[in-house]
């Protein structure tokens, strides 16, 4: 009797778990049904299968289309709140479909494009949620004659730099140099990339595009207005509505580009060279790009400069020969390349890599990873950066990247776009860290270890506010939790990424989703006389309202093993 006891009570926890699986299945289930009839409802008869497009929990492939476009794995372990449904439209009617069908059933959006939001917010969600996944909306579009390209959100930059490479070899765009990154998040955010010094930033770049705003319309530039068309660049559109495609201006690059990779420790004169580079690197011809690695070693520091000059090994040379006799820069250290081996180069592809790979939308590995960020107006003396140097070795792991300004970045006025980090600012820095361990503990050690030299860079960076740039997403400065606060909780990190546009942003979101459907940890805030928000967003969970529970793969698997512990045991 005593031996039946604990299997008795082992029976019942698994019939309990069991239960709860299935319950949340068949919720899931109906939220599923629900929302088909909904979509199949408000959208026009075509060759599209929606069901085809819409994925539950209990699909088989519902892991695998999550997981394709998690880019940093801190958001996917078992603990990570998943979607009650990935819904994949291919086509811009399916997305009006969805805005109107996600609002009737009262459930949260988070919209996908390529998934490197830094802080997973265009997957995960602490409410119930559906993903938007926008990896099936990626047709490019390239007009040589009229230099312009249209591309849909779900493109890759890799993508867009491909096809406008099999269009023209004097023709390119001036964003981002990671290729898996999604047109949507990347170019609604800003843009930022090698060529910024010459022609500004992707935003800078934009002609037209494509919005589903809150009430389902299909806008385009003239029907969305000016207002809306400012803020989608470089605001974030994930608080406005959802882009389906921007049109952008392609910019003129000459036939050979030149490239060069330079490092030194501290004791091979880094000191000097990471010196000379501020003053050099800001304010040199438009035409060349510095960035530079500063990445902490047992007892040093080494510092790599990667470079892009839109010209010939010789004009490099003869330049930086004269502006930065530091570097020692020498032609043998140079390469020569077409504008699209460039792309590669920088994508860290081996010389002779063929353009094809730019169509990969895969990455070997999501690692874990922590990104921060901060502006330099004002550059950091030697004896500071011994300093700098001291800590770094000190905390280890850390690495920094400054990414030089001037140029183009310094005659474009900061109110033209959201994006306001333009003239005085020497440099943006990127506080970069990942790790390959799974678990709590890791993430709290590198995590913690990030912020104490954020801490400690305090007195080297812009103040009131302590700037940051959207794309590098960091949920540390700031959460919006929408109750009667939302504004104040908004401006705290508002005004750090948008400076003086955070209240025409505001304005413009007041204005076009005064419901504040569109929202995320950081989205832009609704005017303070609205209060609170509704709490329609949010579907609270019974058996009731169709609603599905964040069933997790974990719980499957615990009474998967239970059930084998007890048919191995009775």
């Amino acid at each position: 009797m005593r031996e039946a006891m604990p299997r008795m009570m082992m029976l019942s926890l698994v019939l309990l778990l069991v239960f709860h699986v299935s319950a949340s299945w068949a919720a899931s289930a109906s939220v599923y049904d629900n929302f088909l009839q909904c979509l199949n409802t408000n959208t026009n008869p075509s060759s599209t299968q929606l069901s085809n497009i819409i994925y539950a929990e209990n699909n088989p492939s519902y892991s695998s289309v999550l997981r394709a476009y998690i880019r940093n794995s801190r958001f996917n372990t078992t603990s990570t709140p998943k979607p009650v449904l990935i819904v994949t439209p291919s086509a811009s009617s399916h997305v009006q479909a969805l805005v109107v069908c996600a609002k009737q059933l009262a459930i949260q959006l988070r919209i996908r494009s390529g998934g490197h939001d830094y802080e997973g917010l265009s997957y995960w969600s602490d409410q119930t949620f559906i993903v938007l996944d926008m990896f099936n909306l990626r047709t490019v579009t390239v007009d040589i004659e009229d230099s312009s390209v249209w591309v849909q959100a779900g493109a890759t930059l890799g993508e867009l730099y491909y096809r406008i490479s099999e269009k023209s070899k004097v023709h390119g765009f001036p964003a981002g140099v990671c290729p898996t990154v999604g047109i949507g998040g990347h170019i609604s955010g800003g843009g930022y990339g090698n060529m910024l010094r010459k022609f500004g930033l992707a935003v800078d770049n934009v002609l037209d595009a494509q919005i589903v705003d809150a009430k389902g319309r299909l806008l385009d530039r003239q029907a969305m207005g000016e207002d809306l068309f400012w803020a989608i660049k470089g605001g974030g559109g994930g608080s406005f509505g959802v882009i389906v495609a921007y049109k952008l201006k392609l910019v003129s690059v000459p036939e050979t580009v030149t490239v060069f990779q330079a490092a030194r420790t501290l004791e091979e004169n880094a000191t000097d060279v990471v010196s000379r580079w501020q003053e050099v690197a800001p304010t040199t011809d438009d035409g060349l790009f510095m960035r530079l690695l500063l990445q902490p070693g047992s007892d040093t520091v080494k510092a790599t400069i990667m470079a892009e000059f839109l010209g010939n090994a010789d004009q490099l040379v003869s330049l930086l020969g004269k502006q930065f006799p530091e570097l020692g820069l020498k032609k043998d250290d140079c390469k020569e390349m077409s504008w699209i081996e460039s792309v590669l180069w920088w994508a860290n592809y081996d010389n002779g890599t063929s353009p094809d790979v730019l169509l990969d939308r895969n990455p070997d590995h999501a690692n874990f990873l922590k990104r921060k960020s901060d502006y330099v107006q004002t550059p950091i003396s030697k004896n500071r950066l011994e300093l700098v140097w001291k800590k770094m070795i000190e905390i280890g792991k850390i690495g920094l990247v400054f990414n030089p300004y001037g140029g183009m970045m310094s005659r474009i006025p900061a109110s033209a776009t959201p994006f306001p980090h333009r003239a005085g600012n020497l440099f943006k820095v990127q506080y970069s860290v990942s790790w390959g361990e799974a678990g709590a503990e890791a993430e709290k050690n590198y995590t913690r270890d990030t912020r104490r030299l954020f801490r400690f860079m305090t007195p080297f960076v812009s103040k009131n506010p302590r700037s940051a740039f959207l794309n590098y997403r960091d949920l540390d400065i700031g959460v919006n939790k929408f109750g009667n606060r939302s504004y104040e909780q908004g401006k705290v990190y508002g005004l750090k990424y948008f400076n003086d546009n955070f209240e025409r942003l505001v304005k413009v979101k007041t204005a076009v989703d005064p419901a504040n459907f569109f929202r995320n940890e950081q989205s832009i805030p609704r005017l303070p006389t609205l209060n609170s928000d509704p709490p329609h967003p949010i579907l609270h969970l019974d058996a009731k309202d169709g609603s599905s529970s964040k069933l997790s793969m974990g719980k499957v698997k615990l009474v998967l093993a239970l059930l084998v512990y007890l048919f191995i045991s009775f």
